[in-house]
């Protein structure tokens, strides 16, 4: 899937919630469901900084696709770093540099996330870019 399509998937399935709770428990069962993240990665220089909560947000190439271990300390942010793990993982680092940064706008995170927080998922999307354009020069 691309990564529009997988935007899109994630708008639609938080769209399907009319309740801001059950939008809560999606992202919670997200971070429930998401694989475990390295130990030894757990690194200062992986954490994504601008978040209220500890993220880790680190990048592997598999096949020369970058894919993105994640984690966090709090279980909404967990989720959301899961979704974002999700949505970029997997692409070509020029195709991730490509993508239209601004289509996340469409999860209306303010509804469900405080300001500090939605800046939180700002700065997740900083790194991994950030990622993509360090994989891209290789």
């Amino acid at each position: 899937m691309k990564i529009e399509e997988k935007i899109q998937y994630y708008k639609e399935s938080l769209d399907v919630f009319d309740d801001t709770m059950d939008k809560y428990k999606y992202l919670l069962e997200q971070g429930k469901n998401s694989e475990k993240f390295p130990e030894e990665l757990r690194q200062e220089n992986f954490k994504v900084k601008g978040c209220q909560s500890q993220v880790w947000i680190a990048p592997y190439l598999e096949n020369k696709l970058l894919c993105f271990h994640t984690d966090s300390d709090a279980f909404l942010t967990k989720g959301m770093v899961t979704i974002l793990a999700d949505i970029y993982s997997r692409n070509l680092p020029t195709d991730i540099l490509n993508s239209n940064f601004d289509l996340i706008k469409q999860f209306d995170l303010k509804i469900i996330l405080t300001p500090g927080r939605t800046n939180g998922v700002y700065s997740m999307l900083k790194q991994i870019k950030r990622y993509a354009e360090i994989f891209a020069e290789k």
